[in-house]
């Protein structure tokens, strides 16, 4: 349990229209009073004068108080709705700085002590940090369903279920005689049911693609007109374009929106033979990138694009005179036309949407995942036992395994770099 009493501004950096100012701790209420007099009642606001410690009016600003465990953070909390000017902001830090007992907060600080005081568990911090970090509608459904404690609900019926099969094997141990059948038959059976529900949740999508973007990959042989789409796609002049076989030597990379679907799109060197070191160097690393692709954008012949689950092939510079009949199953795009650019976003949109979670659907991030795993394959074991003091154990490791994965153990750590993905007020 924390011991000091922290502030910081919680809302955007001023100037702005109204600057939320928090003090959350022991303190936090006597802090309150020291500037704004009588606090409300508590969770109801009202206008406040607010002075120095030295007696100077700073700002007129709506008050409210939140007592303890009631209260975000699990702690005594007060909050000052002030005007969002850079002066009255900074006049108000520095009242609450030379007040005994109190200091800044560091970054993530608020919601680590709601972590720790229990008012939220490892999976809805986790969302929330993704949520603040969202840049695309997918990623933002996807956090805020994290962050409100969807996983968590699921969570805690899995713990109630594991908790029951636990019970069960320790009644076992403890009231039935070795040499009786009565046993309880139906143990490994459920044990097995639950393994399969965790193996078919870690079956769906990750939140990695989501996060980070679906990698499409653009690639052909040197002049198809990869970089001229890649320009096109992004509505920006980020790759070099000229005549000249080759110019593409390096990767290029662009993160970007299409249909709310975060994209990371990248344009590769030509893919030929050559005795340039740099350009073979290029076309390396053009092949690496093409087989860890999640979607392929091919721009040569359609008998030469690479084995991919997910090929989109395209037919570019279509408006030009030796292009000749778009074969079939292609896309025909013209970067410099803007023709067929729409039909392309749809089809990478098409692909993206069997990569990423539907919607409404949780997506677990690699560290869910492996603490899932671990419930899981303990779980099979259970189911697999004809020992009941090992089938016993294996239940404690799986509980192990979901406690984990709410940060109710063996996390400390992660802690420090997650909340420290967090803003100051935050």
């Amino acid at each position: 349990m924390a011991t000091s009493t922290i502030f910081a501004l919680s809302s955007g950096s001023p100037p702005a229209a109204i600057s939320i100012i928090r003090v959350s701790g022991p303190v936090a209420h006597q802090a309150g009073r020291a500037l704004a007099g009588e606090l409300p009642p508590a969770r109801q606001a009202a206008v406040r004068d607010l002075r120095s410690p030295g007696g100077d009016r700073l700002d007129e600003a709506l008050v409210l108080r939140f007592d303890g465990a009631a209260s975000s953070t699990g702690e005594d909390l007060v909050e000052f709705h002030c005007h969002g000017g850079r002066a009255v902001v900074r006049a108000v830090l520095d009242a609450l700085s030379r007040i005994d007992g109190l200091r800044l907060a560091e970054p993530g600080e608020f919601t680590r002590r709601a972590f720790e005081n229990g008012r939220i568990d490892l999976t809805e911090a986790e969302g929330l940090a993704d949520l603040i970090e969202a840049e695309t509608e997918s990623q933002r459904r996807s956090a805020l369903a994290m962050a409100e404690g969807a996983l968590s609900k699921q969570i805690h019926a899995w713990q109630a279920r594991l908790l029951e099969l636990s019970a069960r094997a320790e009644a076992a141990i403890d009231y039935v005689d070795e040499d009786s059948a009565d046993t309880d038959s139906n143990l490994e059976r459920d044990c097995g049911a639950l393994a399969k529900e965790l193996e078919s949740w870690l079956a769906q999508p990750r939140a990695e693609p989501l996060k980070e973007g679906i990698r499409v990959v653009i690639a052909g042989p040197p002049n198809a007109g990869k970089s001229s789409l890649l320009n096109a796609l992004t509505g920006s002049e980020r790759a070099i374009v000229t005549d000249i076989p080759g110019t593409t030597r390096d990767h290029i990379d662009v993160h970007m929106s299409l249909g709310g679907v975060p994209i990371r799109l990248t344009d590769t060197a030509g893919l030929r033979e050559s005795r340039e070191v740099v350009e073979q160097i290029g076309v390396e690393r053009a092949r690496m990138l093409v087989d860890v692709a999640d979607i392929l954008i091919w721009l040569g012949e359609p008998e030469e694009a690479p084995d991919h689950r997910h090929v989109v092939q395209v037919h570019a510079r279509c408006d030009l005179p030796d292009r000749g009949l778009v074969p079939p199953n292609s896309i025909a795009t013209s970067a410099a036309a803007g023709t067929g650019l729409d039909k392309l976003a749809a089809a990478i949109v098409e692909h993206a949407s069997s990569l990423l979670p539907a919607e409404g659907q949780l997506a677990l991030n690699q560290r869910q995942a492996e603490c899932l795993t671990y419930a899981a394959s303990s779980l099979k074991m259970a189911s697999c036992g004809s020992e009941l003091v090992l089938v016993a154990e294996a239940l404690r490791q799986a509980r192990a395994g979901l406690d984990r994965l709410t940060g109710r153990a063996g996390v400390e750590d992660l802690l420090d770099a997650l909340f420290g993905r967090f803003c100051l007020g935050k």
